[in-house]
C-alpha cells in the first residue's frame, strides 16, 4: 500500500501474467446484504479491534486529523463503524454519512465500468487503444530534449492496448512528477483542464510517451481515457453511465462527480498539509475541483465524492462476485480477472518500481493487487486489490478472508506529516491482528 500513499501525496502536490495470485472464489450471495453482526460473530475479537479505533482518535486527539471514518466487513456482515471527530476542526461532529471527495479512488469504479461494456462484447483486452480513439494511432516515445527545450521523440513501437491503459503500463503520464519533462508538459499544456473530451485527447495524442508500450509501470491519466472510452462506447455521458449502470443499481446514493446544494453541509472540509507551517491548512487551488454542480468533464481518474456507506456497497459487490443485494453488475469471472496482476514479465521481473515479483505487487484492470503477501510484507491475503485518493481516503478487498476494509479522511499531502504517512498501512496491521478466528 505504499506506492499508493506515493501517489496521494503526488497528486496532492502538485496480457494476463504468468504467476497471477491465486484466488478464493468470489462470493456470489444475494443473502450478502451488510447487515451488522458482532465481531466474534465472524472470527473477529472486539477486544483487539478497539486498537483500530484508538489509534484513530488518538490522531484525532493529538490534532493530527479533525476526523477519521473507519468500516471493517466480513461475509457480508459489518463489525465496525467508527466516527471519530469532527467534519472540520471548527466544524460539527463526524458522522457515518459524511461525504468526502475520494479522488483516486474514482479509479476502481471507471475499472467497473469499463468491465460492464467488456462483458457486452464492445472492447477486447489486447485491443489498441488507437481502435477506439484513433488519435492515439501514431504516438511518439520521448528520447531526450534539445537545447531549447523541445522533445526528441521515436515512433511508438506499436499501440498502447486497452489492457496497458487499466494498468498503467501503457506510457502516458498525468503531471505529478516535477522533474519529468513529460509530467512537466501535461501540466504547462492543460491536460486536465481540458474543457471537452476530446480536446484532453488532442492534449494527450500530441505529448509523448515516457517510454515504449507495455514496458514500464507509470502512473498516468489513463483511467480518464477510459473515462473518454465508456462515454464513446456507451453513447452517454460518464456521469449518466455510472448513475445508471452502478449507482442506482447499488442504492449508492451520495456518490456521484457533483454535491447537491441539499447535501452540501454533509461534506467534511478539505486540509492540506504545508511544509512550510508545518500543520494542516485549509486546501485550496487546482485539486479544489468545484463539486457544487455537473462539471463540463467528468474525470474517471479523480471526480467522484462518496460515503463511507456507499462505497461499502460497492466493495460488497466486488466481494460477492459482481452482485449486491440482488443487483447484478459484472459476473463472477469478471471480477477475478479485474484482481488479477496484469503486468508483463518484462516489468514484474525489473530491478525498479514497486510492482514487481520481488515486492510482492502487482497491479491489475485498475486496483493493485497482492501477488506474494510474505514479500509484500502483509498479512492481507493473496489477490487482496486495493486503492485509494489524495486526500487520505483507502480501501482494500481480500477475497481470500472474505473482508473489505474502508477509511475516509480529507487530508491533502497528508504523507508530509509522519503521523500520518503510514496510516493505510497501520490500519491494516490492526485489522488482521484482531482477526483471530479466520475459519468462522
Amino acid at each position: 500500500m505504499a506506492l499508493r500513499r506515493l501517489m496521494g501525496a503526488a497528486l496532492a502536490v502538485g496480457l494476463l501474467a504468468s504467476g497471477a495470485p491465486s484466488q478464493a472464489a468470489p462470493r456470489s450471495n444475494p443473502a450478502v446484504t451488510l447487515a451488522t453482526a458482532t465481531p466474534e460473530s465472524v472470527g473477529f475479537s472486539a477486544e483487539r479491534l478497539k486498537r483500530l479505533d484508538a489509534t484513530m482518535q488518538a490522531l484525532v486527539d493529538q490534532g493530527h486529523l479533525p476526523g477519521v471514518t473507519t468500516l471493517v466487513a466480513r461475509h457480508g456482515k459489518i463489525v465496525s463503524f467508527q466516527v471519530h471527530g469532527k467534519k472540520g476542526f471548527d466544524g460539527p461532529p463526524m458522522t457515518r454519512d459524511t461525504v468526502f471527495r475520494i479522488y483516486s479512488q474514482t479509479k476502481p469504479v471507471t475499472g467497473v465500468a469499463m468491465m460492464i461494456l467488456f462483458e457486452e462484447g464492445r472492447w477486447r483486452l489486447d485491443d489498441p487503444v488507437s481502435k477506439y480513439i484513433p488519435e492515439f494511432a501514431n504516438l511518439r516515445v520521448y528520447k531526450g530534449q534539445n537545447p531549447d527545450g523541445t522533445f526528441i521523440t521515436e515512433a511508438a513501437n506499436r499501440p498502447p492496448t486497452m489492457r496497458e491503459i487499466m494498468n498503467h503500463s501503457a506510457g502516458f503520464a498525468y503531471g505529478l512528477v516535477p522533474d519529468n519533462p513529460i509530467d512537466k508538459a501535461y501540466v504547462s499544456t492543460g491536460v486536465l483542464s481540458s474543457k471537452t473530451g476530446q480536446e484532453f485527447i488532442d492534449k494527450v495524442a500530441a505529448l509523448p510517451l515516457v517510454g515504449q508500450p507495455g514496458k514500464q509501470w507509470k502512473y498516468s491519466a489513463s483511467v480518464d481515457i477510459q473515462g473518454y472510452i465508456i462515454e464513446k462506447l456507451s453513447g452517454q455521458t460518464l456521469a449518466d453511465f455510472m448513475r445508471t449502470r452502478i449507482f442506482e443499481p447499488l442504492k449508492m446514493v451520495d456518490t456521484g462527480f457533483y454535491l447537491p446544494a441539499a447535501k452540501a453541509d454533509r461534506l467534511a472540509s478539505l486540509y492540506v498539509w504545508s511544509p512550510k507551517e508545518q500543520k494542516l491548512v485549509p486546501a485550496s487551488g487546482f485539486m479544489m475541483l468545484d463539486i457544487t454542480k455537473p462539471p463540463v468533464v467528468a474525470s474517471g481518474g479523480g471526480g467522484l465524492v462518496s460515503t463511507n456507506t456507499d462505497y461499502a456497497r460497492f466493495a460488497q459487490m466486488i466481494l460477492n462476485g459482481g452482485e449486491l443485494d440482488g443487483a447484478r453488475i459484472l459476473s463472477p469471472g469478471t471480477i477475478a480477472l479485474m484482481g488479477a496482476n496484469h503486468l508483463s514479465n518484462d516489468i514484474m521481473t525489473g530491478q525498479e518500481g514497486s510492482f514487481r515479483n520481488e515486492r510482492g505487487q502487482g497491479f491489475g484492470l485498475d486496483f493493485m493487487v497482492i501477488t506474494d503477501p510474505a514479500k509484500a510484507g502483509v498479512m492481507a491475503g493473496e489477490g487482496t486489490i486495493s486503492w485509494g485518493g489524495a486526500a487520505g481516503t483507502w480501501f482494500w478487498i481480500d477475497p481470500k478472508n472474505d473482508l473489505f476494509v474502508l477509511g475516509m479522511i480529507h487530508i491533502l499531502n497528508k504523507d508530509g506529516n509522519p503521523a500520518l504517512r503510514n496510516l493505510d498501512d497501520i490500519s491494516q496491521q490492526l485489522v488482521y491482528q484482531a482477526l483471530v478466528d479466520p475459519s468462522k
